[in-house]
């Protein structure tokens, strides 16, 4: 099977019909125009920290408003130009401490293997960020490149979404209502197990579904405590 091929699969995986809102509308992305991504590792600011893991995040970025935000940038190219219309977009899969700090570049990573790179761009669209997010954290879960994206994958490709048009629309909408309506897409997952992200702003940055040891579905550390704090969703290009 061609690398191309493969790639129309993934994309069609992500496109098949939803309730609402899937995964991506539209994901094109050229085989032989993907930008090497450049070496990530621990800094000053971002050091080194090998803790035990208590639970995980499985962050997603709602697109419309990233490229609203990032349009412009030459590394937004992928996910915000040439034709490509994404709903919410796989950030990352993240190990989270039994503490206050959590575990982070715990293993040096090499470059990640083309196609690597090429398999996972109809979820997470940015050659920089997958490179960032397996350092960061997918050197922390003992998993090979490949094994980290594919468990990542996976539980991202489990996530069914609420009507976004129709939210957009609402009239005083809050945190805590959309936290609510995206669990109510999901089997087995309340409100307090989603922590929603906006910026100063109030416009929806992320939905942050937070997991156990073994991926299930978990209530998020102080669920609730911003459910009444208003919230605005950027539709853009996004339907």
């Amino acid at each position: 099977m061609s690398r191309l091929a493969a790639l129309g699969i993934v994309a069609a995986a992500l496109l098949a019909p939803l309730p609402a809102i899937a995964q991506a509308y539209r994901c094109s992305m050229p085989i032989g125009d993907i930008a090497r991504p450049r070496p990530d590792g621990p800094s000053a600011r971002e050091p080194k920290r090998v803790v035990p893991t208590g639970s995980y995040t499985l962050a997603l970025t709602w697109s419309p408003q990233y490229c609203r935000e990032n349009g412009k940038q030459a590394s937004a190219r992928l996910q915000c130009g040439g034709g490509n219309r994404f709903g919410f977009t796989l950030h990352g899969l993240w190990p989270d401490g039994k503490g206050t700090q959590w575990p982070q570049y715990c293993k040096p990573a090499a470059l990640l293997d083309t196609r690597v790179i090429q398999s996972n761009l109809c979820a997470t669209p940015s050659p920089q960020l997958l490179q960032h997010e397996y350092a960061k954290h997918g050197t922390c879960m003992n998993l090979a490149p490949a094994a980290y994206f594919g468990r990542a994958t996976g539980l991202y490709g489990r996530i069914r979404y609420p009507d976004m048009n129709a939210l957009s629309r609402r009239r005083r909408l809050t945190t805590g209502q959309f936290a609510q309506a995206f669990a109510g897409a999901n089997r087995g997952m309340t409100a307090a197990m989603v922590k929603v992200t906006a910026d100063r702003q109030g416009w929806l940055d992320e939905v942050w579904v937070c997991l156990d040891t073994r991926f299930r579905y978990r209530a998020c550390p102080a669920a609730g405590r911003a459910a009444t704090r208003p919230l605005k969703i950027w539709r853009g290009g996004a339907g």
